[in-house]
């Protein structure tokens, strides 16, 4: 069964159908779904997902977008939402320098250290709670990168590495590489099938199949040929088919491979 690591069926877009959706994942080849925080309010209505679909988990964190808004008592309610069982993740947490074209160069800088403290309190959570990551990054490349490369050289030598996955990547082969060497694993989906992705296939191509993990995004980036629609879990086996295609394998050895990355990652199943 495929395992999506990354959706916000907290999102308004499903208010209207959630429930129908959800129960049909498993019809559509979907066995597990890691619902992600991207705000204290995210966080929340993740956690309570979880608790009410069995095969759904949380994450909890702050985007970067919400990032400069955040204090100590959301760091604080940040730590009591990761005690619930089903948490498995601190995310989605970040970096994001796409910022309005109107945004003044000094407030970009300002917004910019905001993010980045934010982003290693978030981190620091993480590492004491022992849970993994789940990274945004987005015209921030060689920051983002530096923060994690930071992040794990923290970890004492023989100190459990929690790892994470790089969401959504987008980044050069090399970085994706570079990503990899530190224990992460590269989060693939529905923009891996559009005609204009090039990068991507490359990262896939060079990546072993052993640090790849699928997801979607839900609502957002659904594949081709459903581009522009609203995205759900449902889809992932056109992102497998596409990596199938690329690496040469079978898409049953993409789902079973990715599923046990994820598996593995995020502490869930019963081989564990």
């Amino acid at each position: 069964m495929i395992f999506d690591t990354h959706a916000h069926y907290d999102d308004d877009w499903f208010d209207t159908d959630r429930e129908d959706l959800l129960r049909g994942l498993s019809s559509r080849g979907i066995g597990t779904v890691v619902n992600v925080g991207a705000s204290m309010r995210g966080s929340r209505a993740s956690v309570a997902l979880a608790a009410e679909w069995p095969f759904v988990y949380a994450s909890v964190g702050v985007h970067p977008d919400d990032a400069a808004e955040m204090t100590d008592a959301d760091i604080a309610e940040l730590r009591s939402l990761a005690a619930d069982k089903k948490v498995v993740a601190i995310g989605e947490i970040g970096l994001d320098y796409g910022f309005d074209e109107e945004t003044a160069e000094d407030e970009r800088e300002r917004l910019k250290e905001l993010q980045q403290v934010w982003f290693r309190r978030q981190l620091a959570l993480a590492k004491e709670l022992s849970l993994p990551v789940i990274i945004h990054s987005r015209g921030a490349e060689g920051d983002t990168l530096a923060v994690m490369r930071e992040y794990a050289q923290s970890y004492a030598q023989g100190e459990a590495f929690s790892g994470g996955s790089i969401h959504c990547f987008s980044g050069s082969p090399e970085t994706a590489a570079e990503y990899r060497r530190l224990g992460f694993h590269i989060g693939v989906g529905g923009v891996l099938t559009f005609k204009n992705a090039r990068r991507l296939p490359e990262v896939v191509m060079q990546a072993p199949l052993s640090q790849i993990v699928l997801e979607t995004d839900a609502p957002y980036m659904a594949p081709v040929p459903y581009r522009g629609r609203r995205n759900d879990s449902g889809y992932l086996p056109y992102v497998a088919a596409k990596i199938a295609e690329i690496k040469g394998i079978s898409v049953e050895e993409v789902v079973r491979v990715t599923e046990e990355n994820a598996c593995r990652l995020f502490g869930v199943g019963d081989n564990l």
